[in-house]
């Protein structure tokens, strides 16, 4: 077979380039490489060499300096996704992957998994409702939220996901179906878990902010030599308190810890045991009302809710994984979880619902407080066991990668509404009376989700300029829903009447498949075209409500939504290997949409069509010696081209904004300083579509960072997110709209030995 030498050229030229280090830097090369890290703080390996320096070293001393410059060079960029499924590299994967590094969510001060989504183009946020809480991403225009996987495998509850225990996030844009099964119409969010290894890490950070947070981390990894001498555990732990930066009320407090053991590594056999807990205890916020299809003019701190609103989140995920090499072109990847996930939750939601004509006094506007109440505990098992092999058929070389899937979901919540609570004034909100009303059940039910999946990707290397991709993905995809209803008081939205029992059982037989050509006109660079398919089940949350205010039925007995892609695009290293470009042009479209049934109100049919057409650039890396950037642009051009009869055809998609930009510079001024700053941008956003005429206005933030090193094992570091106090909205639902935090400031201190 044919290997790539893309990587060790790359080590070559690192080796040229940077084989002789200032004696500052050398030493804290030294101290960090000992501890097993790579320069997490001010990366002082790329130090400039002395003209007088003596550059004989032993052969170990140089191979650690090129390991440690090789990890600098790398900072923000990848060359290979964590998936074994993807069997080449990032440069020759013909999908847009983008990727945040540990390094670039630290420099960035990035604290929530919602932080770090905010950073990504063609990614927006949904403010949530009821049940749906945690997080809940848009990719190029549709909704992500159950397309959240760890590892490679579904993380299913509804969570605020913390990055404490993340080496990196993937994000796999473009239906993914072949990848991860059901789900995926826009793109897939992949959290990649830090692993034990034989080095020695030790590090520790405390973070001091505005609004009154406090973070604290520690990441401690070690040889575990009573366990064998190829044995190493790690455990990472969090615990974050805080408010939320101008939005009175609103508060965050995490709990988390991940231990994990490997055995065997750099072995042929390698098992991984971890688990990780995290808990939430937060006061969630749904923002301002809409009035007249704008946010309410009111300040930015108005808080609508009860002092004594409550989202409390409780995750426990287990894992196993092996990986096993029997030979130089065969390898097996099994992994096995179970996670269980508890939830329980009291939310207010601001609405205006008497008419405010245009230019009347707000002063005496009252906000009806819209409360859900409810309680949910989530299991999830799953398996899978994936193969890569390699091999030859006459003149084509195969790299396949195939697998074999199962999973098993359940999801047990239960609805509520907060009858009779209180009002307040839109201008002058009181947060501080005392919660009264009903809070007896509406809805409890009780689905059960059965998936088996079978799957083979081959890549046929056609010569030395060429390649194609082939994949197959066949699921089978079982739920079972049952479900009693309670009859309660009348509602704005429910009219207090519905009682009884539902049961609804489906299986959904799908098969999505990717193909694509790949050619390659240099060894650092690739062009491709590429189609790939995936399918949106009526139960694909677990859950056939489709909506949290009325809890009202309308997809069962639905076949798939089912989504087409085509993509081209081009990649290219750059700089030796030390930045990459990525740019594609894309169409999704997805040709049978949920649509209102007209001749059945209450109830849907897929009537409905919905295309995106659009552009992605990204750019990733080191640009010179000290200068590191990361870069991207996202362009969307969305359409309902078939919707039910009254419906704005035309319409553009709610949560997909024209224009997407963010930015970030790293420069490095010497071995002791470095200074970080970026840019946001995002265009007009829709909450629905035009027709609703609820939409935000556009936005661009400023961020930066300073950090210096004031030893070999500690540093601080600064930063400042929303630098000029921008009023914006990132969250936005139909009913409500959150605002963006205000400028917030954290300072760090970071020890490391």
């Amino acid at each position: 077979m044919k290997k790539s030498l893309r990587k060790v050229n790359y080590s070559e030229v690192v080796r040229h380039d940077f084989g002789a280090l200032t004696p500052i830097a050398q030493a804290v090369t030294q101290a960090l490489v000992g501890a097993g890290i790579s320069l997490t703080f001010s990366n002082l390996a790329i130090a400039q060499s002395s003209e007088n320096e003596d550059t004989t070293s032993n052969t170990n001393q140089n191979m650690e300096e090129v390991r440690v410059v090789e990890r600098q060079s790398e900072r923000y960029r990848a060359d290979q996704s964590s998936l074994s499924k993807l069997t080449e590299g990032l440069l020759d994967t013909p999908q847009t992957v983008k990727t945040m590094s540990r390094e670039l969510l630290e420099d960035r001060g990035l604290n929530s998994l919602n932080d770090a989504l905010r950073a990504i183009p063609g990614i927006t946020l949904g403010a949530g409702e009821f049940a749906w809480q945690g997080n809940a991403p848009n990719i190029r225009g549709f909704s992500a939220r159950d397309d959240m996987y760890l590892d490679g495998m579904r993380d299913f509850g509804s969570y605020p996901r913390d990055p404490f225990n993340l080496e990196s996030l993937e994000v796999m844009l473009g239906p993914s179906s072949i990848l991860f099964g059901r789900g995926s119409t826009g793109g897939a969010i992949n959290q990649v878990s830090k692993r034990p290894t034989l080095d020695s890490i030790t590090d520790f950070s405390v973070n001091l902010g505005s609004d009154e947070t406090v973070r604290a981390t520690a990441d401690i990894s070690r040889p575990a030599s009573l366990l064998g001498s190829e044995a190493a555990f790690r455990f990472n732990i969090l615990a974050h308190q805080g408010e939320i930066a101008d939005r009175d009320g609103a508060e965050a407090k995490r709990f988390g810890f991940a231990p994990s053991v490997t055995f065997g590594l750099e072995s042929d056999t390698q098992f991984t045991l971890s688990y990780m807990k995290q808990t939430a205890d937060d006061r969630p916020d749904y923002g301002l009302p809409w009035l007249n299809g704008k946010p309410a003019p009111v300040s930015r701190q108005n808080f609508y809710g009860f002092d004594s609103d409550f989202l409390e989140t409780d995750a426990d995920i287990f894992t196993g994984h092996m990986a096993h090499t029997f030979s130089s072109t065969l390898n097996l990847d099994a992994i096995a979880r179970y996670a269980h996930y508890e939830r329980d939750s009291r939310i207010t939601e601001p609405l205006i619902t008497e008419t405010i004509a245009s230019g009347a006094s707000l002063n005496d506007v009252s906000i009806f407080r819209n409360v859900f109440l409810g309680n949910s505990e989530e299991t999830l098992f799953t398996t899978q066991a994936n193969v890569t092999w390699e091999t030859e058929t006459g003149n084509l070389e195969h790299v396949i990668a195939g697998g074999i899937e199962f999973t098993k979901e359940t999801s047990e919540p239960t609805f509520a509404f907060g009858i009779g609570a209180s009002g307040t004034n839109l201008l002058n909100p009181n947060s501080k009376m005392p919660f009264t009303g009903s809070t007896d059940p509406r809805v409890i039910s009780d689905t059960t989700g059965e998936t088996f999946a079978l799957y083979v990707l081959d890549t046929i290397k056609l010569n030395d300029n060429w390649q194609l991709t082939l994949g197959g993905r066949w699921d089978k995809f079982e739920t079972d829903y049952n479900a009693t209803r309670f009859k309660g008081p009348a509602t704005p939205f429910n009219d207090g009447k519905s009682e009884g029992k539902e049961t609804f059982n489906q299986t959904d037989k799908e098969g999505s498949y990717r193909a694509a050509l790949v050619y390659k006109p240099t060894l650092e660079s690739s062009v491709y075209l590429a189609g790939s398919t995936s399918f949106n089940p009526s139960a694909q949350s677990l859950s056939l409500l489709t909506s949290g205010r009325g809890l009202a039925l309308g997809n069962q007995l639905l076949d798939p939504e089912k989504n087409e892609s085509l993509e081209a695009g081009v990649k290219i290293d750059l700089n030796e290997g030390a930045l990459s470009f990525a740019g594609a042009i894309f169409e999704i479209i997805k040709k049978n949409a949920r649509v209102p049934d007209p001749d059945n109100p209450g109830f849907n049919t897929l009537g409905g069509e919905h295309q995106v057409r659009g552009l992605s650039l990204d750019m990733n890396g080191m640009i010179s010696n000290g200068l590191y950037l990361t870069a991207g642009y996202t362009y969307l051009d969305t359409e309902v081209v078939k919707a039910a009869p009254g419906a704005a055809i035309g319409a553009e998609l709610a949560n997909a904004p024209e224009h997407s930009l963010s930015l970030w510079f790293n420069y490095q001024f010497n071995d002791r300083l470095d200074f970080g700053i970026g840019a946001r941008h995002i265009s007009e956003l829709l909450a629905t579509n035009k027709g609703s005429g609820k939409s935000v206005p556009s936005y661009q933030l400023v961020d930066a960072m300073g950090r210096f090193i004031l030893t070999d094992t500690i540093s601080i570091k600064m930063n400042i997110t929303n630098l000029t106090n921008e009023y914006y909205f990132d969250q936005s639902h139909p009913w409500h709209i959150v605002p963006g935090p205000g400028r917030t400031a954290t300072l760090a201190l970071n020890v490391i030995f």
